[in-house]
């Protein structure tokens, strides 16, 4: 089976099981058709040595547990299906094993989850130019929750806009990391924001480009969360 092949029969697994799961075909007239999916997909994934997130077998397994209370509604189950299989689909394409790590800041992770499930599902230039401008709120995000005026002045005396991340950002960044020994982290952070920056606005976006961009982006929320210390230990 080649990547392709499998990337289809993850995502006609994931459509099956939001599908029955939100008022779609009944589980008998599509499970024959899912059972082999899922088989085909569990022995090609075991022969490159990659686990299963999927642990129905069965659309009635599946049933089990959407109708077990915590999945209440048809969004929470799309968001489900959409956590479990997404990750997997991303992996295949990219060959990156993707670790997320929440920041706590709500709005910021949600919107980042958005960004790599838009990047799994994207296939046309308009698909991906959406995963960039997507990446541009994720980081309006970011920056309207970390910057405050009075701690992190204007560099170039130009008041940021509330929609201006990039200055907010570059702002934050010269004052938490002030100082000699943070030379090197700051060019760090300031190169994944340009590199995030400069490739939310291609207009001939590719997957290549719109999965640069979601790696710019990552970077500098995980730099940020970390300066921030979102990421002590507990």
């Amino acid at each position: 089976m080649t990547d392709s092949e499998l990337i289809a029969s993850l995502e006609n697994l994931r459509n099956t099981m939001t599908a029955v799961a939100t008022g779609g075909p009944r589980i008998d007239e599509v499970n024959d058709k899912y059972q082999r999916t899922f088989a085909a997909v569990t022995a090609e994934l075991l022969s490159r040595q990659i686990n299963n997130p999927i642990t129905y077998s069965s659309l009635w397994d599946w049933y089990g547990r959407w109708s077990s209370g915590d999945l209440p509604s048809y969004q929470s189950r799309r968001t489900f299906i959409s956590e479990l299989i997404n990750p997997l689909i991303h992996r295949i394409r990219t060959g990156r094993v993707e670790e997320v790590q929440l920041t706590g800041w709500q709005r910021v992770d949600r919107t980042i989850g958005e960004v790599r499930d838009r990047l799994a599902l994207a296939r046309s230039e308009e698909q991906f130019q959406a995963v960039g401008l997507l990446c541009r709120e994720t980081l309006i995000s970011l920056a309207q929750v970390v910057y405050v005026r009075e701690h992190h002045p204007p560099l170039d005396g130009i008041e940021p806009s509330p929609t201006d991340a990039k200055r907010m950002l570059e702002d934050y960044i010269s004052v938490e990391l002030a100082g000699g020994a943070n030379v090197e982290t700051r060019k760090h952070a300031r190169s994944a924001l340009e590199l995030a920056n400069a490739l939310q606005h291609r207009r001939t976006a590719t997957f290549r480009d719109a999965a640069m961009c979601t790696e710019a982006t990552t970077t500098v929320i995980n730099v940020i969360a970390i300066v921030a210390g979102r990421r002590d230990p507990k």
